[in-house]
């Protein structure tokens, strides 16, 4: 009886974090994650849409860890080694403002910051993000991968890369940057997470590069094309500095 009760409970989480993933697939329609601002069209998402894409990603993960048999043990649903967790995320957070900043260097030349009103949403869209996507790629899945007997350095890329599809950055017209940045993303949490035993380190350097990116970007979710930024479109209606416009006389 126990064994069938530890299989079903394995079950249900297997469907749980497929359901995770579902809806990691599906961030562009709550405009969540890197899909946090304006769509295609213009259209701002609506604050229901993105509290439903929290709450669902928040609730099926609090389900995982109540449901699973040996969550923090299988599928690293804690803190694990908590000095190495700390550091660790230090560190990696640490990276990973210097790659945003590179970044912002390389396409702006400077670090665009953010609007103020901006701060409060995109702190809570990157917190948010950085969870569900830890404990859905880093821990379940990158857990169950090793439980099943796959080899760590194999889960891991596997875990990455399906981390990587589901944000759908692979898509045309999207910043590849964002898709290389994303990547590391799930190699370095998931080394960081077996090396620690647990999704915090993970985590944290992972919010702190997501928000680091805002700060120097301007952009909670992706950015725009070059010349698209409001500011170079001013910048390409102005004459070209030195020169000055000279009124047309009436005739």
């Amino acid at each position: 009886m126990d064994e069938f009760l530890i299989l079903a409970r394995s079950l249900i989480t297997i469907g749980l974090v497929a359901l995770l993933v579902m809806l990691r697939l599906e961030a562009e329609r709550f405009g969540t994650a890197e899909y946090y601002e304006a769509t295609r069209d213009g259209e701002r998402p609506r604050i229901q849409r993105r509290l439903a894409w929290y709450v669902l990603g928040f609730g099926l993960s609090i389900a995982i860890l109540l449901i699973h048999p040996a969550p923090r043990q299988d599928l690293f649903l804690g803190s694990g080694d908590q000095v190495g967790a700390v550091t660790g995320g230090i560190a990696y957070g640490l990276v990973g403002i210097l790659m945003a900043v590179g970044f912002a260097t390389f396409r702006y030349h400077r670090i665009r910051f953010p609007t103020a009103w901006s701060y409060p949403g995109a702190l809570v869209n990157s917190t948010a993000t950085a969870f569900i996507d830890e404990v859905t790629f880093r821990g379940a899945l990158l857990g169950m991968l090793l439980v099943v007997g796959v080899d760590a350095t194999m889960a891991n890329i596997t875990q990455a890369l399906v981390y990587t599809l589901a944000t759908r950055l692979g898509a045309p017209g999207r910043d590849r940057y964002l898709l290389i940045l994303t990547l590391g993303i799930g190699l370095v949490g998931g080394w960081l997470t077996v090396a620690t035993g647990g999704i915090a380190a993970a985590f944290l350097g992972h919010a702190i590069t997501r928000f680091a990116f805002f700060l120097c970007t301007g952009h909670a979710g992706q950015t725009k094309p070059r010349a698209r930024e409001p500011e170079e479109i001013e910048k390409r209606r102005r004459p070209p500095e030195g020169w000055r416009i000279i009124g047309s006389r009436d005739r």
